[in-house]
């Protein structure tokens, strides 16, 4: 990813410029200036030509870290491919570090194609190494390749092959030793309960380099592993330790919730599961024709809550059987109970309002979904205080797809019921069923955006220097946010936990920010990734700051949190695909006038990446 923060304000320069094309500047200007638009350097030309023009490069440069090898020694010839359509590539810088280790070393730097270093291996210990490229184009825009990974084996080297984060059953573990130049009289591979350092044998490879462990019998959990080599003539080598390997022998649980009988139109259907080692990676929502055992797919769902909508109209009237299947990150699949007899008749008609989400602001869009053998004339959505029946139309639609567009800036915040009403060809009016307790918040102060920038650690890895940047509406009283804060850099904790942990699933890993044991008042960022291993907590020494912007006009705060070193936890995983985090902040800060911010989740905005 970039090693720059993905939205950087812009820079303007202008001459003496006519008035009118002063406020086309200062518009332009300030539009870019707008959370969630990318940099590029902005310029305006003399009086005497009276334009405008942006910079000519605007994209960052594509760059590629070749592999050198499954393993290298003495002096290795490092390349990386770049390049870069528009400005094209100013340099490469070609680092490496320890597998998994925290400090990348640059190689070289080199600024024509082909890019090379001649990296000595020698200068570094024997073992695994990770290798990336970093690519600066002319513009000023860099890009960090994904890692390769090697090993450096000058010496009698013994390395264990990475046998994944979660394992199961039967699991094969190969040992590889280079540069013996002594008869190798044994090897094996020993395992640990994390952290213990009581190892035990694992299993034996005298005759060749893999064997099998059976953990069919530990207790699941997590366990550390090396290799062991010995020599004829005297001597034990061992690997680098494989550090939180997750054993889970045990199946997830999931139970199919009853869709209720009869059915049509959209419907609703959904699981519970749950999984407390490695977490559920997935749950398979199926239905079969009654006395049929030929399931077929509802919907496929990898995050809680397990549920999604389904047209009911596109299966023939009949009796259904349902059930789902739950998947764990291990691989094991648990199917539930069967939920059967269950009729589906779209023989009448039926209307349904699909949910806008809890928290609604600005212009919403509400639609609904209809069906009726007679024909739709119309479809009509209304609102009501929540708890009452007194509705309101949003609007009649006579054409699908039938939605409505809400300002709900034109009522008062609260809390607020949805239905739909369906006339159709017979003359008759069906009312669907209600969504209700949809929250209206246009309060002034809000959480608008939340954006991550990589310090120059691991991309799609959290790091030491990385930074968290969370931008609000308005400017935020400093000491709501924190008791006795004037928004100057204060020692803080940035906590990182499994969203397993917190009954989010997998992606669900989350952020929020400590002062010693208690909350600091700005929510929490759900990062829709999986940052760290299940039920797993990682814990950073952070730094936080407030700063003001100004966006048309509006003075806004920035609270931005830069990380230091890992404090306390362990688990750390890489993502290596883009995520769009989701920040929910505190209600207990508030404005200079005092007024609360709202709770209502602000998404990140730009294009989403692979965070940190």
């Amino acid at each position: 990813m970039n090693q720059q923060p993905r939205h950087r304000q812009e820079a303007a320069r202008s001459t003496r410029v006519p008035r009118a094309l002063a406020l086309v500047t200062l518009l332009a200007v300030t539009a870019f200036s707008l959370t969630g638009f990318s940099s590029a350097s902005f310029t305006s030309m003399s009086a005497n030509t009276g334009t405008v023009s942006a910079a000519s490069d605007w994209t960052p440069p594509t760059v590629t870290m070749q592999s050198p090898g499954t393993s290298v020694r003495g002096t290795q010839t490092l390349t990386a491919t770049a390049t870069d359509g528009e400005s094209g590539v100013q340099s490469v810088a070609i680092q490496h570090q320890a597998a998994e280790g925290a400090g990348w070393t640059t190689v070289c730097t080199d600024t024509t194609t082909p890019f090379t270093c001649s990296w000595d291996t020698t200068a570094v210990a024997d073992g695994a190494y990770d290798l990336r490229a970093v690519a600066t184009d002319r513009a000023g825009y860099s890009t960090t390749s994904d890692t390769t990974r090697t090993i450096v084996a000058n010496k009698f080297t013994v390395v264990l092959t990475d046998p994944g984060d979660v394992v199961k059953g039967n699991v094969t573990l190969t040992t590889t030793i280079y540069n013996a130049g002594l008869t190798i009289s044994g090897s094996s591979v020993q395992y640990a309960v994390a952290g213990s350092g009581n190892w035990k044998t694992a299993c034996t490879n005298v005759l060749s380099s893999s064997c099998t462990w059976s953990t069919t019998g530990l207790a699941s959990g997590y366990y550390d592993l090396r290799s062991v080599a010995t020599v004829l003539l005297g001597g034990t080598y061992y690997s680098a330790v494989k550090t939180d390997v997750l054993v889970d022998n045990t199946a997830p649980t999931v139970t199919m919730t009853d869709p209720g009988t009869p059915l049509n139109g959209t419907r609703t259907f959904a699981a519970t599961a749950s999984d407390a080692d490695s977490g559920v990676a997935q749950v398979v929502l199926q239905y079969a024709t009654s006395g049929s055992t030929t399931f077929k797919t509802l919907c496929t769902v990898t995050d809680a809550p397990y549920s999604c909508r389904f047209d009911t109209t596109t299966l023939a009237n009949g009796t259904y059987t349902f059930r789902a299947v739950a998947t764990d990150v291990a691989g094991t699949s648990t199917t539930s109970t069967t939920v059967t007899n269950r009729v589906v008749d779209n023989s009448a008609s039926s209307v349904s309002v699909e949910d806008p989400g809890t928290y609604l602001t600005g212009t919403v869009t509400v639609a609904a979904t209809a069906n009726a053998p007679s024909g739709i004339t119309s479809v009509r959505i209304q609102r009501s205080p929540a708890g009452t029946s007194t509705w309101t139309d949003l609007c009649t639609d006579t054409s699908s797809p039938y939605s409505c567009s809400w300002d709900t800036k034109t009522v008062a915040d609260g809390s607020y019921d949805l239905r739909a009403l369906l006339l159709d060809g017979a003359g008759k009016t069906t009312a669907s069923a209600v969504v209700s307790g949809r929250l209206v918040d246009n309060s002034v102060v809000r959480g608008v955006d939340v954006q991550t920038s990589n310090g120059g650690g691991t991309a799609g890895k959290v790091d030491n220097g990385d930074k968290l940047t969370l931008t609000y509406s308005e400017q935020l009283s400093a000491g709501t946010v924190l008791a006795g804060w004037d928004g100057s850099a204060t020692a803080v904790s940035f906590r990182l936990r499994d969203g397993n942990s917190l009954g989010l699933g997998s992606s669900g890993d989350t952020v929020d920010v400590l002062k010693g044991s208690t909350a600091v008042n700005l929510g929490a960022v759900v990062l829709n990734k999986d940052f760290v291993k299940t039920n797993k907590t990682a814990t950073f020494a952070a730094t936080m700051t407030a700063s003001t912007t100004t966006v048309a006009g509006v003075t806004r705060t920035v609270v931005t949190i830069q990380l230091g070193a890992l404090a306390s936890g362990s688990g750390l995983k890489t993502v290596s695909s883009a995520g769009t985090m989701k920040w929910t902040p505190s209600a207990s800060a508030t404005d200079l006038s005092g007024n609360k911010c709202s709770t209502a989740p602000a998404t990140e905005t730009g294009t989403a990446d692979r965070d940190f």
